[in-house]
């Protein structure tokens, strides 16, 4: 996630239609694995699967399905497996896909000239369902997944892609549900693990610090992520493209920690660079309403009107997916609820009324989104 996408892809004519190739590591993913390659097939020419050691149904549904089946020797590095599945290719591109994802969008594979310019990393936008307080929610990440021939990859976990080619966001979508309680479960432990050993090896490395706290802050290790945050706060240059997701999730995490002081100068620092920003706004008014309960003599003339202004703002701002982490569902129902809750505790029952109403809608709004992008 560590890319600087660009907004629009090269094209280019070219007489022979490029080869396409899907290429994945797994490990007992029977529960999803055929959902993934019947979405991937129709627009590949062949679809490489790596087996890292299931002993599940895993490797049975990939033959099934038509796939190649190769095997590897899990040795606790993302990028080893990566790369030996992506010798088993020989296409001119490589779509990298994992079993708990499945294709919603690819008009980029619709244009036959696209594939026929000149090299590039293709960065995909992945939607990640999440439950948030009863409600549904959609985290949106821009993740380079689409690689020409030859490139291979760095980093013991989350690893990327090594290339000076440039990134360019492509028209292509991947439902993930990796992120749901059911799941998340069984990957923290792990991704804790390597993560540590990843940052013992790169200390210097703020991807990583991120990404250990990510595992942290959703775990509700509040404290522990204040820590690992910090640590990728100070060591990023500042336009990093996971920029908006740090920020957001670190102003998450000094909520939860109570360390409301650096959570408000955290805001006042970043506040002119996500002002499009509903995340930002959002997490600002959760901020405001807990400086609310720990300071009760300033609540009615300080802190209630700026979570207030908050929430309105991230309505008028509206659901963005073009921002790293940007999570659906802060720039409508949420924030409506909280506007809802907030007016009703005052007794101001008609706006109480009407921001209830649109709770309802935007969350209805969103639910069928969710229902089109999980299938």
């Amino acid at each position: 996630m560590t890319s600087d996408p660009e907004s629009t892809a090269p094209s280019a004519a070219s007489p022979r239609r490029p080869r396409r190739a899907a290429v994945m590591i797994v490990k007992d993913e029977a529960r999803c694995l055929a959902r993934c390659l019947a979405s991937v097939r129709p627009l590949v020419d062949h679809v490489i699967v790596l087996d890292t050691g299931s002993t599940d149904a895993t490797v049975e549904i990939a033959l099934a399905a038509g796939a190649q089946v190769e095997r590897f020797s899990w040795c606790d590095d993302f990028s080893a497996a990566r790369n030996a599945a992506l010798a088993c290719s020989d296409a001119d591109w490589n779509l990298i896909i994992d079993a708990d994802e499945a294709v919603t969008a690819a008009p980029v594979f619709e244009d036959p000239a696209f594939l026929a310019a000149e090299p590039f990393i293709g960065v995909v936008r992945i939607d990640s369902p999440v439950e948030v307080g009863g409600g549904p929610g959609i985290v949106r990440s821009w993740v380079s997944r689409l690689l020409p021939r030859g490139v291979r990859y760095a980093g013991r976990i989350h690893e990327q892609p090594v290339s000076d080619h440039p990134r360019v966001r492509v028209g292509l979508t991947l439902a993930h549900d990796g992120y749901l309680p059911s799941q998340l479960e069984t990957k923290s432990g792990r991704n804790e693990a390597l993560l540590l050993t990843a940052i013992k090896d790169s200390p210097d490395d703020a991807y990583l610090w991120y990404q250990l706290g990510r595992t942290y802050d959703a775990g509700g290790r509040y404290d522990a992520a204040l820590i690992t945050f910090g640590e990728a706060l100070r060591l990023s240059g500042g336009d990093e493209a996971y920029r908006h997701g740090l920020v957001v999730r670190t102003l998450h995490a000094m909520k939860g920690a109570g360390a409301l002081e650096q959570g408000l100068a955290l805001l006042q620092a970043e506040e002119r660079n996500w002002s499009q920003s509903a995340d930002f706004c959002f997490v600002a008014g959760d901020l405001y309403l807990e400086c609310a309960s720990r300071d009760q003599a300033n609540a009615l003339t300080r802190w209630l009107p700026q979570a207030e202004a908050s929430w309105l703002r991230c309505l008028e701002i509206g659901e963005r997916d073009d921002l790293d982490g940007a999570m659906a569902g802060r720039g409508g129902y949420m924030a409506a609820h909280n506007l809802a809750a907030l007016y009703e505790t005052f007794g101001l029952c008609d706006q109480a009324v009407r921001y209830h109403a649109l709770t309802q809608s935007l969350r209805l709004a969103l639910s069928e989104s969710l229902d089109r992008t999980t299938g």
